[in-house]
């Protein structure tokens, strides 16, 4: 019986640590991204969603698509995708008012794809992989908060693209706060153990 209880404690403990070891990787995958900013090439800047309201951006949504405009100014990729859906009684989605809100800050039309899908980070990247795709464009620079960019580009890689990040820098969204790595960590552990999920798991819970 004893040596039963010693088995058992040590089959805790090893999950504990084997737990702890994960969760641990997971957290310093989030922070080495939101301290990283790739300067190589690339065919897209990704602008991930954030809520807006009657056509105008949320700071949170503003930040990134200021921030993608710098990055389209330093020559890292020749366009920007906007992305994101609306929620209902909204009468434009998230990439129409971000492709709107560029427009107006002197960002060519030809420079600009809305990507109008995309109610989670997982739909949306889906969707910008769809596009890519169709357009024959392999790489993406993804813009969105420090903290959240990790997660966005692993869900990129695992769909066939080559992923680089680039996080906002100041403003809105920007603090990388215990909170939002704990946040993020945890659902970037999930999404890592979603490959092994059935399909229907993954749908009804996304990353």
């Amino acid at each position: 019986m004893f040596g039963c209880l010693r088995l058992i404690r040590r089959t805790v403990t090893l999950i504990t640590l084997a737990v702890l070891a994960f969760a641990a990787v997971a957290a310093g995958t989030v922070l080495v991204h939101a301290h990283r900013h790739d300067t190589g090439r690339t065919d897209a800047i990704v602008v991930l969603g954030a809520a807006q309201y009657a056509g105008r951006p949320t700071p949170l949504l503003a930040n990134r698509l200021d921030h993608a405009r710098l990055v389209l100014r330093d020559g890292i990729a020749p366009r920007i995708l906007t992305v994101g859906g609306k929620r209902p009684g909204d009468a434009m989605t998230e990439a129409q008012a971000g492709v709107r809100y560029l427009r107006g800050r002197g960002v060519r039309a030809s420079r600009l794809v809305a990507v109008p899908t995309g109610s989670d980070t997982w739909t949306s990247v889906e969707a910008v992989a769809e596009v890519c795709k169709k357009r024959g464009w392999s790489s993406v620079t993804i813009v969105s908060d420090p903290a959240h960019v990790a997660r966005a580009a692993a869900m990129a890689r695992r769909l066939g693209l080559r992923a680089q990040v680039s996080p906002t820098v100041g403003g809105s969204g920007t603090k990388v706060t215990a909170a939002y790595v704990g946040r993020e960590s945890a659902a970037l552990m999930w999404f890592w153990m979603s490959r092994w999920m059935p399909d229907p798991i993954r749908r009804r819970w996304p990353a």
